[in-house]
């Protein structure tokens, strides 16, 4: 899954306007307008369309987490990972404060199940002999669960 299509569904997912979007940038550091966000969320045929690259895509993630669960010392150091969906279904994990069981829910409420090993091999590190690539159809399908969550808890707060 590309970076572009990932940022789509986790807006959509977590019903980011464009102004929360540019505070998320800007609160890991990077400073981005309308204008830039719009041209990342796109479809990829729109000839305003612009690929957002790993570092900017990281970035995200970072104020995410911030937005989320608040600064931490463990943030302010460079970080020049390669982006996975192993990577991004981790960094919305911390975001999102998940633990297991809610991971296990937003499987499920996307009706793909998955096992506790099954879910622990996606967080193990490349190099663990249990470790497993997140595919995109696991991806899609978290991102899928994962707004039926958050736009169901956000209707009960109206």
């Amino acid at each position: 899954m590309t970076n572009n299509d990932a940022l789509r569904r986790i807006r959509y997912a977590l019903n980011l306007s464009d102004d929360k979007m540019i505070k998320i940038f800007s609160l890991a550091g990077q400073e981005v307008d309308r204008a830039t966000v719009s041209s990342y969320l796109k479809k990829d045929e729109d000839p305003d369309f612009k690929t957002i690259g790993n570092p900017m895509f990281l970035a995200f993630f970072e104020g995410l987490i911030i937005l989320k669960r608040g600064r931490s010392d463990a943030q302010a150091k460079e970080i020049k990972e390669k982006v996975t969906n192993n990577l991004i279904l981790k960094k919305l994990k911390i975001a999102m404060d998940f633990k297991s069981e809610d991971m296990h829910e937003v499987f499920d409420l996307a009706e793909m199940p998955i096992s506790k090993s099954e879910l622990s091999s996606l967080f193990r590190g490349t190099d663990h002999r249990n470790y497993k690539e997140c595919g995109d159809k696991f991806l899609r399908n978290f991102l899928k669960g994962l707004a039926i969550k958050c736009r169901d808890t956000e209707k009960e707060a109206e």
